[in-house]
């Protein structure tokens, strides 16, 4: 069971994260490139271990997954899962549109979510049962009548290889306006009615995890773009909604692209 004493302790999680990138951000740092070509700084490593190091001296015995340091005891029936700073490479470049990301998994379903712009200081938290909060007030999603009036976001083309890039080209065509950028700071503004649907492809577990609570809070929606819900095993194709109304539409743009192939 999900306790007010996670959601405490995982805004505790997302202060300490903030309290060590603070220093590095628009600053000289060193920058390395991964194997998977992503970019790492200090600030994404100095972040993770110290919300690690409450993690480990609090909740022993709950499992860790971490973009940076991997994970321990990760089949436990609780797991924490961290991503320091989604959006290094506007962390990197000096805009404020990155964020820290902590959820709480309980038998492989998010029930916690924080996203947390310690730059702007504004934080998303949601769990499940209760109504998503940015800075303690509560935030909805907005209605979306109809694709041609939607704003649709996503970080960037290069995200999408393959076939998959057809698939969003396909949604994208049908909705008003498609902006670039934003990592999970689009899932919060589209939690604060904003922007009204966000795709992405090849996500990881700690790309996703916080942000569900967060959206479907708000009384949005996320899935994959089959339509089905997102846990610990999904591939990480999302899809993040403002207005359930609009589901069928989305996933049938996105299922037009598979067809061609």
């Amino acid at each position: 069971m999900t306790t007010k004493a996670d959601l405490d302790l995982a805004q505790r999680l997302a202060d300490a994260a903030g309290q060590a990138i603070l220093p590095f951000f628009r600053a000289r740092f060193d920058v390395e490139t991964k194997d998977d070509m992503s970019p790492v700084t200090q600030a994404d490593r100095a972040a993770e271990a110290a919300m690690r190091a409450i993690l480990e001296k609090e909740r022993p015995h709950d499992g860790i997954i971490g973009e940076e340091y991997g994970a321990e005891r990760e089949d436990a029936g609780r797991v924490w899962v961290l991503d320091p700073i989604d959006g290094t490479r506007s962390f990197i470049a000096g805009r404020p549109i990155f964020g820290t990301l902590v959820a709480l998994m309980q038998e492989g379903w998010p029930t916690i979510g924080i996203i947390d712009q310690p730059i702007t200081r504004e934080r998303w938290c949601g769990m499940a049962g209760q109504p998503s909060l940015l800075n303690k007030q509560p935030i909805h999603t907005r209605p979306c009548r109809a694709l041609d009036q939607a704003i649709l976001a996503s970080t960037g083309p290069q995200y999408f290889p393959g076939s998959t890039g057809e698939h969003f080209s396909i949604l994208a065509g049908q909705c008003r306006d498609t902006i670039w950028g934003g990592d999970c700071y689009n899932y919060a503004l589209l939690a604060s009615g904003h922007i009204d649907i966000v795709v992405e492809s090849g996500l990881k577990l700690y790309d996703i995890a916080a942000l569900v609570p967060v959206v479907e809070g708000a009384g949005g929606h996320m899935c994959d773009w089959q339509g089905n819900p997102l846990d610990r095993d999904s591939k990480g194709d999302v899809v993040a909604m403002g207005d359930l109304a609009r589901m069928d539409d989305i996933l049938e743009a996105l299922a037009h692209g598979h067809e061609g192939h």
